[in-house]
């Protein structure tokens, strides 16, 4: 079927929420993709963040064909063997007690908040005392979902005006703001939340000062501290978690209470888990919370296969060695007049413009290589974490020239 036609059946039959590129994906392999004609894309977005083995990869492709064999899908009143090894694995890398599985980014999310204010009224004296806390703070900057908890946490009046009014209680602080912060912050507070690195404001990280003032406050008062890592963690980084940085698995003290995962954990497959610490689980009754195809077995056995592949090709250590050669290629760019900064940590990276970025992601896409925009004047870039120095070069090699010819 030609992108004709496709285009043309999508502009009359489907909701025109996406704003897409013109190519019709047939195949993919490694950090390729292909079109129709054959024409190669270096994959510089990973499906944002999802595809963190590429495409095809030779294992996930014959672990796909054994489980389709077997049930898809099971309701969470049956046992399967994948849920709780999986569990395990989340638990033993992030260094927190528990999990809950969910479909995505954004019910993780929302799971996040509704434990947290559970939690948080749980072990808090009086009962008086407990009805006040339900107030959660946010960063200038966030983007957390699209469904109205987790909306009411992003920050970008695009994404929540047309939506108000949203869920009370919500309030943003200046992005890495302690003083803010410490202004803000009350008794009524019953979480904190951040992306520990944010990804549509333009890949912009959480400084160690205020991730460890927000864990203290928290502490100190009784809140959670809530990670989102939905698009930093799972070795986006080069460590398993972002705030990892900050607090290694063994420092359990100084831990979220709260993380939110989703994008690559299914390696394609929908798929989302929330991670907490022990105390926060007591404080969730069975029947409270629930999901339908949250943790079903295909999902939970790609997963547990991405951590196979992770320590078996040691990816870990891939994306920090890969990260610093792309951060390095990128910090050379900085000298151009286009170039305001380079940011990022692994392979989460961005170069902002002092010009819109739109028309390079077109001249990009054109010339075989995918990535996007965010806060119109930043290239964000979020390859596969198995991409190579070989490929970087190429991609650095073609827009070093579209940033020469560019005069603001």
């Amino acid at each position: 079927m030609p992108l004709s036609h496709v285009k043309r059946l999508e502009d009359q039959y489907l909701l025109g929420i996406y704003n897409r590129y013109d190519v019709l994906v047939d195949r993919g392999r490694g950090t390729y993709l292909f079109d129709q004609s054959n024409k190669r894309y270096l994959d510089l977005m990973a499906g944002i963040g999802v595809n963190a083995l590429g495409y095809a990869h030779p294992r996930v492709v014959r672990l796909l064909r054994k489980q389709i064999k077997k049930p898809l899908h099971l309701s969470n009143l049956l046992y399967h063997e994948y849920q709780g090894r999986l569990a395990e694995r989340l638990v033993g890398v992030s260094g927190l007690d528990r999990v809950f599985f969910t479909n995505s980014g954004t019910e993780s999310v929302e799971g996040c908040l509704k434990f947290a204010r559970v939690w948080a009224n749980s072990h808090t004296g009086n009962e008086e005392q407990k009805a006040r806390k339900y107030r959660v703070l946010a960063l200038e900057g966030s983007f957390h979902g699209r469904t109205l908890g987790s909306l009411s946490a992003t920050e970008k009046a695009k994404y929540r005006e047309p939506f108000e009014p949203l869920v009370p209680g919500f309030e943003f602080v200046g992005f890495n703001d302690v003083a803010d912060l410490e202004r803000k912050f009350s008794d009524d507070v019953c979480a904190v939340i951040f992306e520990t690195i944010q990804g549509e404001r333009g890949v912009r990280p959480v400084s160690e000062e205020f991730y460890r003032r927000a864990r203290g406050l928290t502490r100190e008062s009784g809140a959670a501290l809530i990670s989102d890592e939905i698009q930093c963690g799972l070795g986006r980084t080069g460590r398993w978690f972002a705030f990892h940085k900050f607090a290694p698995a063994s420092d359990h003290e100084n831990l979220p209470d709260l993380v939110s995962l989703a994008k690559p954990l299914g390696l394609g497959i929908p798929l989302g888990a929330v991670l907490m610490k022990e105390d926060v689980a007591k404080s969730i009754e069975a029947g409270t919370h629930g999901t339908t195809f949250g943790g079903g077995p295909l999902a939970c056995r790609l997963s547990l296969e991405l951590f196979k592949i992770f320590e078996d090709e040691r990816i870990l250590g891939h994306v920090q060695n890969v990260g610093a050669y792309f951060r390095q290629q990128l910090d050379q760019l900085s000298g151009l007049p286009v170039v305001k900064e380079v940011r990022g940590d692994g392979l989460m990276l961005a170069l902002e413009l002092t010009v819109a970025a739109r028309p390079i992601v077109e001249k990009l896409l054109d010339r075989g290589f995918i990535v996007n925009c965010t806060r119109e004047t930043v290239l964000r870039i979020l390859p596969p974490l198995i991409i190579t120095k070989k490929q970087i070069d190429k991609f650095v090699g073609s827009l070093r020239p579209m940033l020469e010819d560019i005069h603001d």
